[in-house]
């Protein structure tokens, strides 16, 4: 009797899909379905699939939950860190700070060939300078001056960076997610959260790979 074999793609060990988990992590830092469907290259169609797909499985009624979300899917560095593997690092370090812009391709040039700080990474319209250490994360906007700088504080343990400041009664906007994975693996993870005069902050920290 020949073995029938179920169509289909093969079941997920995880709770989302990759698809879902990029798609999830890109809500979680703010980012808007058509800003999102941008980035990937799809459909925003596609993506308001992923997410509805996303707040079933998980059981949430909203995207504001969806941000709050504080999961971590199980193919990243950074779940080790949930086991006790995480680096302990001194809350105070200044990680990155971001600034909104006009133009993104003449305020590289200022930063980079004006000031001369070393240019690390460009994404679209997004572009980053190492100041001495510092990150400098500059996005293009309406670069008026009404949008808030964010001061990014680097932390080894993001999570339990996360429920030392919960226990202090800091207002976390967005869980922990991942933002980026280089390719040498490493990933980038943020937070964000609002001082006591409702202004954003944000926690960072960078999970490498095993060695």
């Amino acid at each position: 009797m020949t073995n029938r074999k179920e169509r289909g793609r093969p079941p997920h060990g995880d709770i989302l899909t990759p698809a879902e988990w990029r798609v999830a992590d890109k809500v979680r830092h703010g980012m808007t379905n058509p800003a999102i469907a941008a980035m990937l290259g799809v459909s925003t169609d596609a993506v308001k699939f992923h997410v509805a797909n996303v707040l079933q499985k998980l059981g949430l009624s909203s995207r504001g939950e969806l941000r709050r979300w504080n999961g971590v899917r199980l193919d990243s560095h950074l779940a080790r860190q949930e086991h006790g593997m995480g680096m302990e690092t001194d809350f105070g370090a200044i990680g990155q700070i971001a600034r909104s812009v006009r133009d993104i391709a003449a305020a590289s040039a200022f930063y980079g060939e004006t000031l001369g700080l070393r240019h690390l990474y460009t994404y679209g319209t997004l572009a980053f300078f190492d100041c001495g250490g510092v990150r400098l994360f500059l996005s293009q906007g309406d670069g008026d001056g009404a949008a808030e700088s964010i001061l990014y504080f680097r932390v080894g343990d993001i999570h339990a960076e996360q429920r030392r400041l919960e226990a202090k009664g800091v207002l976390f906007t967005h869980a922990p997610h991942m933002i980026h994975r280089h390719e040498d693996g490493a990933e980038e993870w943020m937070a964000f959260f609002k001082d006591n005069d409702d202004r954003p902050l944000a926690l960072m920290s960078q999970a490498a790979p095993p060695n």
